[in-house]
């Protein structure tokens, strides 16, 4: 599953939409949606944020970042420094393209992020 925000430039503003690209099913080309659309929204003038939520990391690898699995700076790391009240310093888990998508890369540790996530309180807001 790969989540999509992009944010229209205009001064009014204030809150970016969100698409979501998801369908339980493995093979449905979710992760290329994800990175297609990015690109175009990107072209057109969009901010795009692409947070690659599956654990194969198949959008990170299409946008060149391939050797995810020893990264500090995944959505794993994010997920387990707000589950332990950690600090986040601004902009460490986004990776900025040239293309003007930014994202934030996955790895095989968020396949196990579940387990840590069932005893979590309020699990659905992290």
């Amino acid at each position: 599953m790969s989540v999509l925000f992009y944010t229209l430039i205009e001064p009014v503003t204030i809150m970016g939409k969100v698409l979501s690209v998801v369908n339980q099913k493995g093979g449905t080309g979710k992760s290329g949606i994800s990175v297609n659309l990015s690109a175009g929204l990107a072209r057109a003038g969009k901010r795009v944020l692409l947070i690659d939520a599956d654990p194969q990391a198949d959008a990170s690898a299409s946008l060149g970042y391939r050797e995810t699995d020893d990264s500090n700076e995944t959505l794993t790391e994010l997920f387990g420094a707000v589950l332990n009240d950690g600090e986040l310093p601004e902009g460490m888990f986004i990776n900025h393209q040239e293309e003007g998508v930014d994202v934030i890369v996955s790895n095989i540790d968020l396949a196990g992020m579940e387990v840590l996530l069932v005893n979590a309180m309020s699990r659905e807001y992290v």
